[in-house]
């Protein structure tokens, strides 16, 4: 029987339960095999096919020459496992996708920087936090987003108050919002990695958002060359 690729999976480790059987659902569906990873787990990310960096507390400002907020929740702990995982994901040429927080790390890991707060670039009263498809994107033509969502403009859920700023290294921006925030990156070439501000765990109803996964999934069994 054919093994199913090992999908690590970085959830909060405050209040995290949630998000973290909703990508673990979502990484199995696809045909993976999910393994949680948190700060001490660091031994598990050799074995790993595939990573999952998922939602949850703000990236560290100082990781991008910021200052601390102390109205902010860090958690430094999870910023370094998850910054040796990209590393490690790197240098294995293994497949990424960021959510939310973990679009933001991704980022960051490749010298970007991010808008702490997105609330001054918010024109009007319509913009809510929820895990509802409420929010509108449009995507970028012709990239692997575009390709796997199958649509220029679609609904996303919004629980986040942060957003990639200055873009990192190799990344290109593939979605952005109506206030024209970062929604979406992609690797401009090569294997994938890709970072969505949204929670498509929690639209799992939707094939496009299941593609997501798929995705990450299939370029894991290609490493493993199966």
């Amino acid at each position: 029987m054919r093994r199913r690729p090992r999908i690590g999976i970085t959830p909060s480790r405050r209040g995290g339960g949630i998000m973290w059987a909703f990508c673990r659902t979502a990484v199995l569906m696809a045909g993976g095999a999910p393994v949680r990873i948190a700060a001490g787990d660091e031994h598990a990310c050799p074995d790993l096919d595939g990573l999952v960096i998922g939602g949850g507390d703000d990236v560290a400002p100082t990781l991008y020459g910021g200052e601390v907020d102390p109205a902010i929740r860090i958690d430094p702990e999870r910023d370094q496992l998850e910054l040796r995982c990209i590393g490690l994901a790197d240098r294995r040429k293994l497949p990424i996708l960021g959510i939310c927080r973990g679009a933001q790390i991704l980022n960051v890991a490749r010298g970007g920087s991010l808008h702490q707060e997105i609330a001054p670039f918010i024109t009007d009263r319509a913009h809510r936090r929820t895990a509802l498809p409420r929010k509108t994107i449009r995507v970028a033509p012709h990239s692997q987003l575009h390709y796997l969502l199958g649509a220029l403009e679609v609904r996303v859920n919004a629980i986040h108050h942060q957003a990639i700023d200055k873009l990192g290294d190799g990344l290109m921006i593939v979605a952005r919002d109506r206030y024209d925030l970062v929604q979406a990156v992609e690797r401009r070439a090569g294997r994938f990695i890709m970072g969505v501000q949204w929670h498509p765990e929690f639209l799992m109803f939707s094939a496009g958002q299941r593609r997501l996964f798929q995705a990450l999934v299939g370029a894991a069994r290609k490493i493993k060359g199966e």
